[in-house]
């Protein structure tokens, strides 16, 4: 090979070697840049809680989006990040890693870099299933039923007719707001999904049929907004709790004793007397059981309740002298209780009341 020849093949290969490493910074530089901004506070409306496996805390709001904090910073996304809505529902997480947000507009799904928005499946809204993997979410406001995302597609799913709907409808004929909204979404031990709904009590869905505790006190066909079922627990004995009121605990009896054509079957079992508390709401908000087997209920204007079995405790909670407007209790991945609250921002349990914890943080220029 002549010296010029080799001098070409050199350049050759070095323009080769160029225009790759131009190909593949090019490349990284179409890669999503992180969303999100940071920071110094969270918002005071930040009504649900929730904490991932990998111990930060998300804090939805009702008009700022979510607030992210990881101990050190906060960070918040809004819809200019990609959420379909700026009130958040519901938030969660799964086997992934990945985060979600119902924002009552939309799902949308946070992978650590960007927000995207769940695509809807095409299928019949009566497309019901039990998957182990799938996620569930309370959806749209004012619409019937809840959604069920399969890690592919969300499926929206349409609650079929309760017999209390043409009652509804004949109380309420300038409703505009749908009886069937899904206000809580909740899985109970053996993997049944339970939905709390607006006006008409909450059902089960066990993979073959969706059944109704729906008894008469349960549900608000009367005239005018409905508080619904916001909350449901199964305590460490199996029973059922439902925000509606303190002295709905049911008890779901066992399948395997009741004839193969029966529907779910309950009976109603002693709850909380609160016949001495008259300052105690019989709705609450929200209602957990801590680590220890006591039931806590967060009411939206009177404070916080906790009950151990026989006795009832009573939080104040109070914030620079004002009383707090709650709406949900949490508890974290140890155990921690928090309170959501629009208008005091996110509060925590130090032993004896709930207090502000989350540092306002500097932000460096």
């Amino acid at each position: 090979m002549s010296n010029q020849l080799k001098i070409n093949f050199i350049l050759l290969l070095l323009f080769g070697q160029t225009f790759l490493s131009s190909c593949q910074g090019q490349k990284g530089s179409d890669d999503p840049q992180p969303v999100g901004k940071f920071v110094s506070k969270i918002d005071q409306a930040a009504g649900n809680i929730f904490q991932d496996s990998k111990s930060n805390y998300w804090f939805g709001t009702l008009e700022q989006g979510v607030f992210k904090y990881d101990g050190k910073s906060i960070i918040q996304f809004t819809a200019t990040d990609g959420l379909s809505g700026n009130r958040i529902r519901g938030i969660q997480e799964d086997r992934k890693g990945n985060i979600y947000f119902d924002t009552g507009q939309g799902i949308n799904k946070y992978d650590g870099k960007s927000i995207i928005t769940l695509e809807k499946s095409d299928a019949p809204k009566g497309n019901w299933k039990l998957e182990l993997a799938d996620l569930w979410f309370a959806g749209n406001w004012n619409e019937n039923g809840p959604y069920r995302y399969d890690g592919e597609y969300l499926h929206h799913l349409e609650i079929p007719k309760h017999e209390l709907e043409d009652e509804f409808y004949r109380i309420n004929k300038l409703a505009t707001y749908s009886p069937y909204e899904v206000y809580k979404i909740y899985k109970d031990r053996k993997g049944n999904i339970w939905i709390g709904t607006s006006v008409f009590g909450a059902c089960r869905f066990d993979g073959n049929e969706i059944n109704w505790i729906s008894e008469r006190e349960m549900t608000e066909i009367d005239e005018g907004p409905a508080p619904g079922v916001r909350s449901i627990l199964e305590d460490g004995d199996g029973n059922f709790w439902f925000s509606s009121n303190v002295n709905h605990k049911y008890k779901v009896l066992e399948e395997k004793s009741l004839p193969l054509d029966s529907k779910l079957r309950y009976e109603k079992v002693e709850a909380i007397d609160n016949s001495s508390e008259p300052e105690m709401s019989s709705y609450f908000m929200s209602i957990l059981e801590d680590n220890v087997g006591d039931i806590w209920m967060a009411t939206y204007d009177s404070g916080v309740w906790r009950h151990d079995g026989q006795e009832l405790y009573h939080y104040d909670v109070i914030i620079d002298k004002k009383d707090v407007s709650i709406f949900t209790i949490y508890k974290d991945n140890s155990g921690e209780l928090w309170l959501g609250t629009h208008d005091a921002g996110p509060l925590k349990f130090n032993g004896k009341t709930f207090e502000k914890y989350l540092p306002e943080i500097t932000l460096d220029n």
